[in-house]
């Protein structure tokens, strides 16, 4: 009798114990989703990704509680290309949006005076409505849609509205924050409420509340930030605060080096840049506390990364990307390696990395799997789920990766197609047909050019690469017949005899004692923050 009772008391503490293992998994409803797109971060300008000067605890603590994706890659150099990407769950050439919306192109570049050799390709200026959005697929599946922040996938009518989000704050045609990161801003989608209000911060308390309002149902939120696109801002106290960083750290004599077109700036110690940084990271801090009071932080899957690598020539030469060579606009590892983190609270695999190369079209897939919703591979055909990784298996596949840019970048990228499989890494010019051929997996730096050495796996990848253009009809740029080498020579040495100084000169400005930007540091002194 005895032997029974305790056996009775066994059978019901299992059903006890797995009743409350289960109640950690997401059975009483679908899990709900939030995305958060921050723009123009580089991949090193994390704590978690190896700096030491700019300071991401928030950011920091979330990567460690999902997997970190070590090769992780926006689907382009620059913004709208790469989330238009994300959004379709495609490659840029076959989307068609191959540049950042507003850029010119054809003989309109021409006339900028920059004297390149090419006229860069048209490219789609909205995103297409023949698409099935990644909002558009969560709508489908019951779930209420949110968009925040910067959006720069086409002109009005081609708004988030427009392409599955049931609510838009912030999303319009611009892609970059005009008015700054300050109310009062200008932006018809962001009302302001609060003079000297941080935009990030803006952002965040948007989509917390719309996380609030809707805690009860099934969400897909998308956050993405302005930040840390140019033009740069902070407030005094996050200025000072990285300046004395700085100079405790001891400032560098150089800051900059000459690329193949522009200087990049080689060093991380612009306070400025450190305190947008800063307050992009206190926001995502602030959602990600609302979802753990509302008690949803077990129930919904978080995706962090960045839409291009981070800007360290042209617009605002804001940081470094080192050991990564180049940046934003650049061909190199540094324009299009990104922070890539994904939790799922549910799968035990807590800070794990995974080298498994992955891209911006892969998210689509993957969350519709996540959420255990029908795939659409029609839509989502240049992506994979990677649930498989996040549970801990392996993706046995041998495929290749594609980039198609055939631009001239801001920041002094070439026009130029990119195949990378299995480390090794092609890069295609438009310019003159020349190839590079880096393994990125021995030299993350892309110092060592391999095409002399390896000419059999320079042909087989420039082949497929260019197969695959073909088959997506990718456009090309073409010949600038107006060219002239002797002007774009004298150009080159304006910017190394000019420019250069001139930057080496506002970087130790800016890091000065008595450094000031306007009376009110832009506006940021008319509220507390």
């Amino acid at each position: 009798m005895f032997l029974r009772y305790q056996a009775s008391l066994f059978i019901l503490l299992l059903i006890l114990l797995n009743g409350c293992t289960q109640q950690s998994l997401p059975i009483s409803k679908k899990p709900n989703v939030l995305f958060i797109l921050v723009d123009d971060l580089g991949l090193v300008d994390l704590g978690i990704t190896g700096s030491t000067f700019y300071e991401t605890p928030n950011i920091d603590k979330l990567a460690k509680e999902g997997m970190i994706f070590t090769q992780g890659y926006a689907a382009s150099r620059v913004c709208s290309p790469s989330r238009a990407s994300i959004m379709t769950g495609k490659f840029t050439a076959r989307h068609g949006i191959t540049d950042w919306i507003g850029a010119k192109s054809g003989k309109a570049w021409g006339e900028l005076g920059r004297h390149d050799k090419l006229l860069p390709a048209d490219y789609v200026h909205n995103l297409p409505k023949k698409e099935i959005t990644l909002a558009e697929a969560f709508k489908k599946n019951g779930y209420k849609t949110f968009f925040a922040g910067k959006w720069h996938l086409g002109q009005e009518g081609s708004y988030p509205e427009d392409h599955g989000f049931d609510i838009n704050v912030g999303g319009w045609d611009k892609g970059s924050p005009i008015g700054g990161y300050f109310s009062p801003w200008e932006n018809p989608k962001l009302d302001n409420k609060v003079d000297g209000e941080n935009l990030s911060l803006r952002l965040a308390r948007e989509t917390s509340s719309f996380i609030e309002k809707h805690k009860d149902s099934i969400f897909f939120a998308f956050l993405s930030f302005y930040a840390v696109h140019g033009p740069i801002q902070t407030n005094k106290g996050l200025w000072k605060k990285y300046r004395e960083k700085a100079v405790q750290s001891g400032i560098a004599a150089k800051g900059y080096g000459m690329e193949r077109v522009l200087p990049i700036r080689q060093v991380q110690d612009n306070p400025i840049y450190a305190g947008l940084v800063a307050k992009m990271d206190e926001a995502v801090g602030v959602v990600l506390n609302t979802l753990r009071n509302h008690g949803l932080e077990e129930n919904t899957i978080v995706i962090f990364t960045s839409d291009n690598g981070g800007v360290a020539s042209g617009d605002n030469f804001s940081t470094t990307n080192l050991p990564l060579r180049g940046g934003k606009g650049y061909q190199w590892e540094g324009g299009i390696r990104e922070p890539y983190f994904i939790k799922v609270p549910w799968i035990e695999n807590k800070g794990l990395e995974n080298q498994f190369p992955v891209t911006g079209t892969d998210f689509y897939p993957t969350i519709l799997d996540l959420v255990d919703a029908n795939l659409l591979p029609n839509q989502h055909v240049d992506g994979i789920s990677l649930r498989p990784l996040l549970e801990g298996k392996e993706i046995k596949l041998n495929r290749p990766l594609f980039w198609h840019y055939p631009h001239y970048g801001n920041q002094g990228g070439n026009p130029s197609s990119i195949i990378q499989k299995n480390g090794w890494k092609l890069i295609h010019y438009w310019e003159d047909g020349r190839d590079e051929l880096y393994n990125v997996y021995t030299d993350i730096g892309e110092q060592n050019n391999l095409s002399k050495k390896f000419p059999d796996r320079v042909l087989s990848l420039r082949s497929e690469l260019l197969s695959w253009l073909k088959e997506v009809n990718a456009k090309t740029p073409s010949v600038d017949e107006r060219f002239d080498a002797k002007l774009a020579a004298a150009r080159r040495e304006e910017i190394i005899n000019q420019k250069l100084p001139a930057l080496e000169k506002e970087r130790l400005l800016l890091l000065s004692e008595d450094f000031k930007p306007n009376p009110d540091w832009w506006g940021s002194q008319l509220m507390k923050d």
